[in-house]
């Protein structure tokens, strides 16, 4: 039977697609397009709009950054390029070595960049022995991947050249340079910001804007991560083999103790402070973290009471509509927001309310004689998804509130050059706590995540600068915890099922995690949140 390559189809069908086509799905499966398939396969196409698309125009153009790097300045000069986290639309990046990172210098990485997309050079693949691997990383300098494939159960490793650049990548990649026609360097700090389109206009660059917050909050989780000589997944692994985990559980736990007991002492420090704020996306550990937040308040000497938002849901039958009909619970109209400002705005003169709690099996609020008066050291610990944003609480004056933006920042990555998104970790949690908590399904999970997330785009996400402080929830070692959780539910999902590729990229990613048990995990940790024994409410 004749074979045709899927680059070749997808010229042919680019006419049909306002948007690059990068890779595609044949019988279910992702597959590069330098891939080739008969007739009788069924073939779908995926564009950059689609996440998985995106991810491979990241990938592809993170590869073209680094070739183009050490052509400009010499691999003597460099130590190594690190690829680190997410910032605006974009990766933060960093050159280490012999070398300074300013305007001109960037400038000329992305001219050498936009040469090698001009010129439009083939990605070569090859399969390589695990332990060829191992050899060659460690002699181009690359200790991260060796040390990463020293713990590689596979006998072979995908591997990128292009040029005279050699590379491993978590994931797929384009089948040439010249997809990937629209990125900006952009300096900031010491380092740089790889930008990218946005989903939303795959076609333009999106504009930068500086996260500065957030990236203040990022810098210092890689801090504790130098600081327990655990950076990317091979270190994890290290401390594994070497019976070092329980002191690194230990310490990471401390650092977020400390982290909350600072943010309690500075709302302490001002008595208009009446009204915490809490919101963050899914599976971000709030509810633990409110009441860890709690205990830390009471220990600088305030009188905490939590509140959540999902009290003041509309009755059922006036809940908005999503485009498909469903009830849209994250839009902030699902909100009472005249009720909840009446009730804080008398809560703040010193009168006593009576607070409502939402009855999610009649679809209706119901009043039992919460009744609640502020006094001079009481103070509100609200929790929900638009807890940042002001038009929730348009009568409460400024002073009186303090927000927290809440999320799990990953900050360990696969290797230099192979950062973990932060929706993988929470996705891998909220598929481990559905399951224990709701007896839902890998497959259920995995279909709402894209509802999800675009809640979180837009009801969360544009409001997180404007918070006072932000939490990073995620925990430096719950990926070889979660695993135990998460593999028996992934590997639930058949191959005919539409979520199958999803699952099988988790399976991949989790596979390169040792794993461990619970037993040296405190019960007030927010590992406890999602794999359960914890002591709080959860």
């Amino acid at each position: 039977m004749e074979k045709r390559e899927l680059e070749e189809l997808a010229r042919e069908a680019q006419k049909d697609y306002a948007d690059q086509i990068i890779l595609a799905k044949v019988n279910g499966r992702l597959k590069e397009l330098t891939d080739s398939v008969t007739d009788d396969d069924k073939v779908e196409w995926i564009t950059v709009r689609d996440s998985a698309g995106s991810l491979t125009y990241r990938r592809t153009a993170t590869l073209i950054m680094l070739k183009a790097a050490y052509d400009v300045i010499g691999r003597r000069k460099i130590d190594k390029i690190t690829v680190e986290f997410s910032l605006s639309k974009g990766y933060y990046c960093n050159i280490i070595g012999k070398v300074d990172v300013n305007d001109v210098l960037l400038a000329e990485i992305e001219g050498k960049m936009r040469e090698i997309v001009d010129a439009d050079i083939k990605l070569h693949k090859q399969s390589i022995k695990t332990s060829q691997a191992v050899a060659d990383f460690g002699k181009h300098g690359m200790h991260d991947k060796e040390k990463l494939f020293r713990f590689r159960r596979s006998s072979k490793v995908n591997v990128y050249t292009l040029g005279n650049f050699t590379d491993y990548f978590y994931g797929y990649m384009a089948p040439s340079t010249g997809y990937i026609q629209n990125f900006k360097i952009f300096g900031y700090d010491e380092g740089f910001v790889l930008q990218f389109p946005s989903s939303k206009d795959p076609s333009k660059v999106a504009p930068f804007e500086p996260q500065h917050n957030l990236y203040s909050v990022l810098k210092e989780t890689n801090k504790w991560g130098t600081m327990m000589g655990v950076e990317t997944v091979g270190d994890l692994n290290e401390l594994i083999t070497k019976g070092e985990l329980e002191e690194l559980i230990l310490v990471q736990e401390a650092l977020q103790e400390r982290k909350l007991a600072q943010i309690a002492a500075d709302i302490a420090s001002d008595p208009h402070r009446k009204f915490i704020m809490i919101a963050g996306p899914s599976s971000s550990g709030k509810t633990t973290t409110s009441y860890r937040l709690c205990i830390q308040l009471r220990a600088a000497g305030l009188r905490p009471h939590q509140l959540s938002l999902d009290n003041y849901f509309v009755d059922r039958e006036h809940t908005p509509r999503d485009e498909n009909g469903d009830y849209n619970f994250e839009c902030l109209e699902a909100l009472d927001v005249e009720g909840f400002n009446k009730d804080m705005t008398d809560l703040l003169n010193g009168k006593t309310v009576q607070l409502p709690t939402f009855n999610f099996r009649t679809g209706a609020r119901e009043y039992n004689g919460n009744t609640m008066t502020l006094g001079p050291e009481d103070v509100m610990v609200i929790e929900g998804i638009h807890g940042l944003n002001d038009r929730l609480s348009y009568t409460l004056p400024k002073e009186s509130k303090y927000k927290i933006y809440l999320s799990a920042l990953t900050s360990l990555n696969i290797d230099e050059h192979n950062r973990i998104p932060t929706t993988d970790a929470r996705l891998l949690r909220r598929i481990v706590r559905d399951a224990r908590t709701r007896g839902a399904s890998a497959i259920r999970t995995i279909q709402m995540w894209d509802s999800v997330r675009r809640g979180e785009e837009e009801n969360i996400f544009p409001f997180q600068e404007s918070a006072d402080v932000i939490f990073n929830s995620a925990l430096i070692y719950e990926f070889a915890v979660l695993k135990a959780y998460a593999e028996p539910l992934l590997f639930s999902i058949g191959e005919d099922e539409p979520e199958y590729a999803e699952a099988k990229r988790l399976l991949k990613f989790l596979d390169y995690f040792l794993s461990i048990g619970t037993d040296n995990i405190p019960i007030n940790s927010i590992m406890r949140e999602f794999v359960g024994g914890s002591c709080f409410n959860v």
